[in-house]
């Protein structure tokens, strides 16, 4: 049996090799950049099975029914998505998948899914966080966001039954799963588990190397279930869906999908240390959800080990999710699900909030703090009392003595002026930054592509290189891509913008990329950010010459940061 600390959830596999942020200096990494001379210069536990595709099957009343049940009909002609959301184009190799309808609907083209035809689609709003409050509207509905963040958020679970099985469709299925396991790289451990719950005892079966599609649907043919850590790297569409609704949290949000065999469990009650919103996309699955046992378990910083069921209680809400259904927990409910006999389950399950709370920004905001009040204030750098030893700590914790009085009162007032010293803005950008290293990058429609330095005519032809140069001009019509994809830091006496179109889809595959302007030129960044969804000439960016407002639109253009209003090629 795996130890309780190797239960994963939805998102802290993608921060499993990141290293806690601070408010230093960063690395010398990402692109140094100079407007004037317009050069850049780049500086640089598995278990293992006893036997092929066994997992131990349940026995006896209460586990389930036949683990004989038939797969899903993986070869099953694939149905045309209902969903609202703009359809992004698959690269080559992957599964386009998706709800995610084309931006611009066809003449007589019905949108589908729950948004009013009347209404624009998804890919025609401007901004990119009405764009992610419409996309979180819809998954919720018909619940109101505003009375999900007043009622529900962090505080209990929402259940919707939607009596509507194609309302998800196209977001994912157990046809993509296998051509994903077909097509791509997927590594056990890495990109898929292969799990058991059986007579209590929770168990990971990953074998070492590439999860190939004869392994995989042998161990779900014998009762395990399969859980895609990341499916976002492999799923266009996932990596679309959750692209844009990352700017409704302004925090990582990422997704685990979970193909479960009729009458099996595949995980032990547990809590997770995310906001979790479990979307049923084929068949359907028993859940039960609990409250948090005791107040240190509400919000809480960590995901639990494994419970017994006989240490959870009674659950709060006991329901059978289908095809179309949402169920959002907040963290630190328990919770567990299992299939019925005679239906396999498909749910994503979308996550976000992980180590984003007040205390995650007073653990960067109070050493830097202290370390400020330290080098600025003299109360801060005097001696300790010579005699503190003799009154103070655990052993004189019951001594009742003036000079205990005097030292605690002199801790609080240090404490209380330490905020007088607190760089607020400066942790909140560190939290920002770190939020962008995060992130996916944006996905593209076809017209934002035309618009953007993609959309240039730059080739290799006939032994020679053509249009190279980006004709931006004083009368160049401009704009920021998304609002959620770049920020401006001040780090000691430079300013840096960290930007996510460069990032992978894979968590912090790269570092975070960001380039350095000098700090005249930052008026015309921020004039970007305050113009946006407008388009503005460049000739009116608040730079003191035309060949200074070239140059940084040049350079944000180049970094796929902006697009002009018609195109440049």
């Amino acid at each position: 049996m795996e130890p309780p600390s190797a239960r994963v959830s939805a998102l802290s596999v993608y921060r499993s090799a990141a290293a806690p942020g601070s408010l230093a200096r960063p690395k010398r990494h990402g692109l140094q950049v100079s407007l004037r001379s317009r050069r850049m210069k780049k500086r640089p536990k598995q278990s293992k099975r006893p036997e092929f595709g066994r997992c131990p099957s349940p026995a006896g009343p209460g586990n389930g029914g036949d683990l004989g049940a038939p797969l899903p009909n993986l070869a099953a002609k694939r149905e045309q998505p209902g969903g609202p959301l703009p359809r992004p184009e698959a690269a080559a190799g992957e599964q386009p998948g998706g709800p995610l309808p084309r931006p611009e609907a066809a003449a007589g083209e019905q949108p589908g899914g729950p948004l009013p035809t009347k209404e624009r689609p998804l890919g025609q709003i401007q901004h990119s966080r009405q764009r992610a409050a419409k996309l979180f509207q819809w998954l919720i509905t018909p619940v109101s966001p505003q009375q999900f963040f007043e009622q529900s958020w962090e505080k209990k679970p929402v259940l919707v039954k939607r009596h509507n099985p194609r309302y998800y469709q196209g977001l994912f299925s157990t046809v993509d799963f296998d051509a994903i396991l077909r097509d791509s790289d997927v590594q056990f451990g890495v990109n898929v588990d292969v799990t058991s719950y059986v007579d209590g005892k929770r168990e990971t079966h990953n074998p070492v190397g590439r999860a190939l599609p004869a392994v995989v649907w042998d161990f779900y043919r014998n009762g395990c279930s399969l859980r895609m850590l990341n499916p976002q790297t492999f799923s266009s569409t996932v990596w679309h869906f959750l692209s844009i609704l990352q700017e409704q949290f302004g925090s990582m949000t990422g997704a685990n999908i979970y193909l479960t065999p009729a009458g099996t469990q595949g995980f032990a009650p547990h809590y997770d240390d995310i906001e979790a919103f479990v979307i049923q996309l084929e068949g359907k699955k028993h859940w039960r959800v609990y409250s948090p046992r005791k107040e240190i378990e509400v919000l809480p910083q960590f995901s639990s080990c494994n419970f017994a069921q006989e240490e959870i209680g009674e659950p709060i809400l006991e329901t059978i999710l289908e095809a179309g259904d949402l169920l959002y927990f907040p963290r630190g409910f328990i919770h567990q699900g299992n299939c019925l006999p005679g239906a396999h389950s498909l749910h994503i399950t979308v996550s976000s909030y992980q180590k984003n709370s007040w205390g995650d920004l007073l653990e960067k905001l109070l050493p830097a703090a202290l370390q400020m009040a330290i080098e600025e204030d003299l109360d801060y750098r005097r001696g300790l009392p010579t005699d503190y030893l003799e009154y103070m700590g655990v052993l004189n914790s019951d001594m009742v003595d003036s000079r205990r009085d005097a030292f605690t009162e002199k801790i609080q007032s240090l404490i209380k002026k330490l905020v007088d010293y607190a760089p607020v803005d400066a942790a909140v950008d560190q939290k920002a930054k770190s939020f962008l290293h995060d992130c996916l990058p944006p996905v593209l429609t076809k017209n934002e592509k035309a618009l953007s330095v993609h959309g240039l005519p730059a080739r290799w032809e006939n032994g020679d290189i053509y249009d190279v140069n980006i004709p931006i001009k004083r009368e160049t019509q401009i704009r920021l891509l998304r609002h959620g994809i770049v920020r401006l830091c001040s780090e000691g006496d430079r300013m840096l913008l960290y930007y996510t179109t460069e990032n992978s889809r894979v968590y912090h595959k790269e570092e975070p990329k960001y380039f350095e302007i000098d700090p005249e030129y930052t008026d015309g960044v921020e004039f970007l950010f305050s113009s946006y969804p407008k388009y503005v000439s460049v000739d009116t960016l608040p730079c003191e010459s035309l060949d200074d407002k070239i140059a940084i639109a040049t350079v944000l253009f180049e970094k796929g940061l902006l697009i002009t209003k018609k195109p440049l090629a």
